[in-house]
């Protein structure tokens, strides 16, 4: 027996999960980091700009998280040729390093009123290196989950990178529910306390980093590593090698579309709309986001099981139906609500739906790609549809606002879902002609 039979036979029910487990607690420290941005966002705002509107303030502050995305796509081919070449393991401890520097960098940095225009640039530079890390750590964590995973169990397994991708957010929004109502009054959060979770973001960066420096590689990549080295004209994790397959590359592009915007509406910029439109106090905003996002972490395995039983297919269709033909309705209701319990219910309906895409999204475009070229093709053109459609999405919603036609960005919604339907429509259900059933 060669010696990767060997692994695969000492890879147990028990090893798998805790690999599993490994990765997926890294993955939560990354996204805490990404989104501990937003979700202070309302408090550092008017510590790196002049003083202005509130909705000003948020603007520029969310033009810097959309600057930030622009890197997703760069970290995307960066850290998806080590995976692919190097190995997953490694792609995955380097992006939580460059993480980790990118948060502390934030919470040391002075303000527009002490250092003037530095403070925003500084401000930049660290959101562009939580995108260079960040945009490296989808494709990666996705291609290790699911290379992890059994096969009757992978939309099971995976679904959990979506878990701790919300538990980051949950993390953040915990710690902040925490310091508004026990430790910190208002002034205080907005003078210097919205600086306390990027010093706990870059700790628990260290955290990520000591578990990820102990987990197992993949089979499927140890596999194709040997192969790679019989095959010297091979060049894995290359854009010549993606561009073989055109076809997935369309589809990752298309399926995202609709699903990324409806994600970052309803969790990172919902914060925002729920103090900025609904006029909801901030503590309020904080208390229904935490609520939703825990009820929506808990859905996900739901969903990933049922594709397990079902196909992938279906629950994308219904994702793109329901998306389609509720956004309006959902946004226009959650903006005229006028008690805690209906803003609530709104919003639990919209995470329901969205659950369709989130939960099965990360296999779906795993099982696209071979292994010589999963990590690349699941995490750059990712990175290129989140960048362009979700990192825009608070912004063009603050800008609409802006405008005083704020119901128009509930129609660019549903006009992207409705793209990305076409696509489900026409796709092929991924369980059934998964590539990583022929390796």
């Amino acid at each position: 027996m060669n010696k990767i039979g060997t692994v695969r036979n000492e890879m147990t029910t028990s090893s798998r999960i805790k690999a599993i487990i490994g990765g997926s607690v890294g993955n939560l420290v990354e996204w805490y980091d990404w989104y501990a941005y937003a979700a202070f966002a309302i408090y550092f705002s008017g510590s790196f700009f002049p003083h202005g509107d509130q909705t000003a303030q948020l603007l520029n502050t969310a033009g810097i998280f959309a600057v930030g995305f622009l890197m997703r796509p760069v970290g995307g081919w960066l850290f998806g040729t080590i995976a692919d070449r190097l190995g997953r393991k490694k792609a995955m401890t380097l992006s939580v390093l460059l993480m980790s520097f990118g948060s502390l960098l934030i919470a040391l940095t002075p303000t527009y009123e002490m250092v003037g225009i530095a403070a925003p640039i500084m401000l930049l530079l660290a959101r562009l290196l939580q995108g260079l890390s960040v945009g490296g750590e989808y494709g990666v964590s996705a291609t290790y989950l699911s290379e992890m995973a059994t096969a009757d169990k992978r939309g099971f397994y995976s679904s959990f990178q979506y878990v701790t991708l919300i538990g980051g957010q949950l993390t953040a929004l915990g710690i902040q529910l925490v310091l508004q109502k026990f430790i910190l009054t208002d002034a205080e959060l907005h003078a210097w306390g919205w600086r306390i979770p990027f010093v706990i973001g870059a700790a628990l960066s260290v955290i990520a980093l000591y578990l990820r420096s102990s987990l197992h590689e993949t089979e499927l990549f140890q596999k194709n590593h040997q192969q790679s080295l019989q095959v010297q004209k091979r060049k894995d994790g290359s854009i010549k090698e993606l561009l073989k397959h055109p076809k997935a590359l369309i589809t990752v592009v298309g399926l995202t579309l609709g699903g990324t915007l409806a994600f970052y509406t309803y969790t990172t910029y919902m914060q925002k709309f729920l103090v900025n439109t609904v006029h909801l106090t901030k503590y309020e905003a904080t208390l229904i986001s935490f609520l939703s996002l825990f009820i929506f972490a808990c859905l996900q395995p739901l969903f990933g099981l049922l594709s397990d039983r079902i196909g992938r297919r279906p629950l994308l269709l219904g994702f793109g139906i329901l998306g389609t033909l509720g956004t309006v309705p959902l946004l226009e209701g959650l903006s005229q609500a006028t008690q805690l319990w209906e803003a609530f219910a709104y919003l639990i309906v919209a995470l329901v739906i969205v659950s369709g895409y989130t939960s099965i999204n990360a296999i779906v475009k795993a099982e696209l790609f071979p292994t010589n070229i999963r990590a690349l093709g699941v995490g750059l053109p990712y990175a290129i549809t989140v960048a362009v459609f979700g990192g825009s999405a608070e912004y063009i919603a603050l800008w609409f606002k802006q405008q005083q036609v704020e119901s128009y960005y509930y129609w660019y919604i549903t006009i992207c879902i409705a793209f990305s339907l076409v696509v489900y429509v026409f796709m092929k259900d991924t369980k059934q002609t998964s590539a990583l059933n022929k390796e």
